[in-house]
């Protein structure tokens, strides 16, 4: 996972909106993430999503005492290593995922920190680059994955090629949110028949013809949003996310920063799409308020006991304002969400 502009609510190509050719790669609400975090120079942060550095660089600039900043994808790293070289030792990259970075923390002796900052989805670096096979707007192999072919994840083109129909129409409904789903994949399974589905084009073809032969029987009372999507894009966003195993990524990414934060540290989330928001907006919810522990005398059951809250939510969710979603269409359905960290027991840990 990467910071910079992403992609809109439903996560596959800013909503069917393109970004100008060349655009730089911006990074979403970075300066209210920033001022949310409150960077001091005795502090140690994290910014789980490195990408084209621009947390990193913001939070170094506003005078975070030493960065620990994480991506999976090994282009994003040696990219980074010119902003490291300049940083004087403040900015340490680490290339893994941010789920992990509890324990690749500790492996570098550091058990706490003031703050951390995870820019959700995937990067317009990886979008804009028909090889990495993210985009349905160039030709390129049907990848996805973020930390390239070195780490033995599936590829999209497996995943589309070797999935059931069944399982295939259950991964574009449920992480997609595609209603066309089922007609997607039989279209699918059709067509690999005769010869396996190994570019973005080749797959978009096949999806685009099925969704809007799906949405042409239903196309009554259909709003303007549905018909500004790309058909493709659901389908690509769901693949993306299982590819990357991103929604299980984030749960991992949320304990491990609970458990890292000091008290009174924070932890900043920007999200893009639903399934990222809910599953950020959840967890700080509950760890906000008390919630009865697990008796002890009756496994399953719940004991007068309550667990006090690990965290407490700083504002409600902040959206880009006019000037950034001017500047940046990919911001569009961003949100911050922001939470503090208490002195009270991360709940894993709270018994």
């Amino acid at each position: 996972m990467a910071e910079t502009a992403r992609p809109g609510e439903t996560g596959g190509e800013t909503d069917g909106r393109r970004a100008p050719a060349g655009s730089p790669h911006v990074p979403v609400l970075c300066a209210a993430a920033i001022a949310a975090l409150r960077p001091r120079g005795d502090g140690l942060y994290v910014d789980g999503t490195f990408g084209a550095g621009g947390y990193s660089k913001a939070m170094l600039e506003s005078g975070a005492g030493r960065v620990f900043a994480f991506d999976r994808d090994p282009d994003a790293v040696a990219i980074g290593e010119a902003l490291a070289a300049r940083s004087g030792g403040r900015l340490v990259l680490i290339r893994g995922r941010f789920g992990a970075m509890e324990a690749l923390l500790g492996e570098r002796g550091v058990s706490a920190v003031d703050g951390v900052a995870l820019d959700l989805g995937v990067s317009s670096m990886q979008l804009d680059r028909p090889e990495r096979g993210f985009s349905f707007r160039a030709d390129g192999p049907l990848d996805m994955r973020m930390a390239g072919s070195a780490d033995g994840e599936s590829s999209a083109a497996r995943l589309v090629n070797e999935l059931s129909e069944r399982d295939l129409a259950d991964l574009i409904w449920r992480v997609g949110e595609e209603p066309a789903a089922r007609r997607i994949a039989r279209a699918i399974c059709a067509v690999r028949q005769s010869a396996p589905i190994d570019s973005t084009a080749a797959l978009a073809d096949v999806v685009r013809s099925a969704a809007r032969a799906a949405r042409a029987v239903g196309s009554k009372g259909r709003g303007r949003e549905e018909e500004r999507i790309d058909p493709a894009t659901r389908t690509f966003q769901a693949l993306r996310i299982a590819v990357n195993d991103e929604l299980g990524e984030i749960d991992r990414g949320l304990a491990a920063s609970e458990r890292l934060l000091r008290p009174g540290g924070r932890l900043a989330v920007v999200s893009f799409h639903s399934l990222e928001d809910r599953r950020v907006k959840r967890f700080m919810a509950a760890r906000a308020a008390s919630a009865p522990l697990p008796s002890r005398h009756a496994p399953g059951a719940l004991s007068d006991r309550r667990r006090p809250p690990s965290l407490v939510l700083v504002g409600r969710a902040v959206a880009p304002d006019a000037a950034e979603l001017a500047a940046n269409p990919r911001a569009r359905s961003a949100k911050l969400r922001v939470a503090e960290r208490t002195a009270n027991a991360a709940w894993e840990d709270a018994a």
